[in-house]
């Protein structure tokens, strides 16, 4: 099973990623670090010598390379679903999960963050996240199971994961 966490920057995929992993005993996979892995290089760096079209193009092709993965928690970069079909192909080769958070709280977890986001101004940030949120929400909002980033209580995500597993995937839950 792969499970995939998706949502706006800081939300918390990477930190409830990990503790998910440690849970399901699954490996954690943090797209980010995988494509800084194989670009050698960051995503900001990346991000201001290519542009974001050659970003997202090089991204959507990382994500199909997961498709070998076996059972496995994967992050995916903020952006990721909202590109090349991305989140229908996520939907068809895992079970997704959005966290979910307002921009209030986003604000406040990534003026503090030490990522720097290419696509985010400091001096404008709650304003950037207010715009770019509701554009990416309606890629988001297609997961199969939406829960609150604010405390994500690991053992009844996966209890939900495991429920939904075993449930027909053709309804989406909200916890």
């Amino acid at each position: 099973m792969k499970i995939y966490l998706i949502g706006f920057m800081g939300c918390g995929k990477s930190t409830a990623g990990k503790h998910l992993a440690t849970h399901c005993g699954f490996p954690f996979v943090d797209t980010d670090k995988l494509f800084e892995a194989k670009h050698d290089c960051s995503v900001e760096t990346y991000f201001a010598i290519y542009g974001e079209n050659a970003f997202r193009q090089k991204e959507a092709l990382l994500l199909r390379e997961t498709a070998s993965m076996e059972n496995a928690v994967i992050a995916t970069g903020g952006g990721m679903p909202c590109f090349h079909d991305s989140m229908d192909w996520i939907r068809s080769h895992g079970i997704s999960v959005y966290l979910e958070m307002p921009p209030a709280a986003l604000c406040n977890r990534l003026k503090n963050s030490k990522i720097k986001r290419p696509i985010l101004q400091a001096d404008n940030l709650l304003q950037d996240i207010e715009k770019l949120l509701p554009q990416r929400e309606k890629y988001y909002k297609k997961a199969h199971i939406t829960i609150s980033g604010l405390n994500v209580d690991i053992p009844k995500l996966y209890a939900t994961i495991r429920l939904y597993a075993e449930a027909s995937k053709t309804k989406a839950i909200h916890c």
